[in-house]
């Protein structure tokens, strides 16, 4: 079984971490179950393994945490969901860009179910939208926003961090930063691309498509 964690208003990030490194220690023991914990946290930048310093744009503007998760640096604040991930992929394949692209594809067939089309693209992390309403790229190719971020850290064959994704967070908030170090791409939300949807709306998604794309983990 996965135990699925709802934390009401905002949680710290240090809360978050001292969490998450608990949790998947005894999930690596065999004492406690896998988790995935939605939560939101006040206004804060992260930065990833591979985070460019020159890439804080605002450093003064929100506290800023150095992790261990790869990527590089990314936004968390009100109005986003952030989805951490404690899963056991040594009993889920043992593959981890198989499980990356399982990350990618939950995210895809949650936003799905509000009519959004999310894709990958190469060299770009993350879930990406078409805005066909703003002006074309340079090379004459659709506009495209960033509406979910994807970061994990593996110990051990544990995941820890995980997701966000935009429902509703101040996108003006995104510009200390170059988030996931791209500058030629903006940032969009479920609610800036004109769909009223809920954080519970999206929670109830999340959890729907879930065992769709992450099936039982064999058994110990």
């Amino acid at each position: 079984m996965v135990e699925w964690k709802t934390s009401e208003g905002f949680t710290a990030y240090e809360t978050a971490l001292t969490f998450m490194q608990e949790r998947a220690a005894a999930i690596a023991a065999g004492t406690a179950e896998e988790c995935i914990w939605l939560l939101e946290h006040p206004p804060l930048y992260t930065a990833g393994s591979s985070a460019d310093p020159a890439d804080l744009t605002d450093p003064d503007r929100f506290p800023v945490y150095q992790t261990r998760r790869g990527g590089q640096y990314t936004y968390h604040g009100p109005g986003q969901r952030v989805v951490y991930v404690m899963l056991d992929v040594g009993r889920r394949g043992r593959d981890l860009r198989r499980f990356v692209e399982q990350l990618e594809a939950w995210v895809i067939t949650t936003l799905a179910t509000f009519n959004i089309t999310g894709e990958i693209r190469p060299g770009r992390v993350g879930v990406w939208v078409q805005r066909p309403e703003k002006a074309a790229n340079p090379d004459g190719t659709c506009a495209e926003d960033k509406i979910a971020a994807i970061g994990i850290k593996m110990h051990k064959w544990i995941s820890t961090h995980g997701l966000s994704i935009n429902v509703e967070p101040d996108l003006e908030h995104f510009s200390g930063i170059v988030p996931c170090g791209i500058s030629e791409h903006g940032v969009t939300s479920l609610v800036d691309l004109g769909l009223p949807v809920t954080m519970a709306d999206l929670d109830v998604a999340l959890k729907q498509q879930f065992e769709a794309i992450f099936p039982p983990p064999d058994a110990r």
